[in-house]
């Protein structure tokens, strides 16, 4: 099992598309949309019927969960080809537009941003805000793009 070692709560989901098949290019950041504990969300992870993942959840507090190790490809974004190219990070946020992180979550995602970065020898994180030129752009072996949930909710 693959995780950061900023993980301080574990509980696995079922839904899941399996071992990650190929290239990790990309990591995708998502709005709890409301202000709960990494465990909480984990909890309602875990439950089969929910069908929904993701490799980490960020609390309100800061702490760090997993609930998809990082070599298995977490259902977050309703895009399995996403999906399958991502980690995927479930981050606390305020219930209404625009979703805003606390401090604590903002800080925790940018820490869990680099520890993957870091230990994927990745040298560059690209944001390019146009869906279609992110989605084509090569990111070749030491790069990472920023993807958005938002980005595919059509696909689901």
């Amino acid at each position: 099992m693959i995780y950061s070692n900023l993980v301080s709560v574990i509980k696995e989901s079922p839904t899941t598309y399996g071992k990650r098949p190929g290239k990790l290019d990309r990591i995708t950041v998502h709005c709890v949309v409301g202000q709960g504990s990494a465990k909480s969300v984990l909890e309602q992870f875990a439950r089969p019927e929910r069908k929904a993942s993701s490799n980490y959840v960020i609390g309100k507090d800061g702490e760090v969960g997993l609930s998809v190790p990082e070599d298995v490809a977490a259902c977050t974004s309703h895009s399995s080809l996403n999906d399958k190219r991502a980690i995927t990070i479930e981050c606390a946020s305020d219930p209404t537009h625009p979703y805003a992180f606390n401090s604590e979550v903002f800080n925790t995602l940018v820490e869990l941003t680099v520890d993957i970065m870091r230990r994927y020898n990745k040298k560059e994180l690209l944001w390019i805000p146009d869906k279609l030129k992110a989605l084509d752009y090569d990111t070749g072996s030491d790069k990472m793009l920023i993807t958005l949930h938002r980005w595919f909710d059509s696909e689901w």
